[in-house]
């Protein structure tokens, strides 16, 4: 959630706000089974949309020491995301490849900036860009690329109603634009 400084609307008025909407819906938000909803809403978002709280450059303390030349991959990280179009969830796996140059940053540090970006209001082709781009940026490597696998609720539970659709994308940066750098990464993704 945004910094209590920058956030000038109280949970007073939001619970309010979510009542009405309760409302809209055709409920009665004072029954027994929502009267407490609103706050447990409150409560969901503050760890839903926590990665706005956070800062990925402070996740970047690089090693020199066991740096390496060649590719470093993490793969099928776990990710849950919202849809900023629809305000519905969607979620999937997330493969990191790196190439060093001269540094290397902590694995579970790479699984952190996933889920820093991801606990924001997203949409997949952004959530990939904005990992590749802060290694990038601030691990200045060789070069990054970052494949995403996802199903969205957006397009299962309301729409089109396509329960089995699988979104995937990918952001390539720096040496892995160059063909055999990015089959080579997305070999490992294909091994068990």
């Amino acid at each position: 959630m945004p910094k209590k400084a920058k956030n000038k609307i109280s949970e007073t008025h939001i619970v309010s706000s979510i009542k009405k909407i309760i409302e809209f819906i055709g409920e009665n938000p004072s029954r027994e089974g929502l009267k407490d909803t609103p706050m447990r809403m409150i409560n969901s978002w503050k760890e839903l949309f926590g990665g706005y709280g956070k800062n990925p450059k402070a996740l970047f303390k690089t090693f020199t020491e066991g740096a390496c030349r060649e590719m470093i991959v993490l793969k099928n990280v776990e990710f849950y995301s919202t849809c900023e179009h629809h305000f519905l969830p969607f979620m999937g796996t997330i493969s990191i490849g790196y190439i060093p140059d001269k540094k290397i940053i902590g694995i579970s540090k790479l699984a952190r900036l996933i889920e820093i970006y991801s606990r924001r209001l997203q949409v997949q082709e952004k959530l990939v860009a904005e990992i590749a781009d802060s290694i990038m940026d601030n691990l200045k490597p060789k070069g990054v690329m970052v494949v995403c696998r996802a199903k969205h609720l957006c397009i299962s539970a309301r729409g089109i109603q396509k329960h089995h659709a699988e979104m995937i994308t990918s952001a390539l940066r720096g040496i892995f634009r160059r063909l055999e750098v990015r089959e080579e990464f997305l070999q490992f993704l294909q091994k068990p």
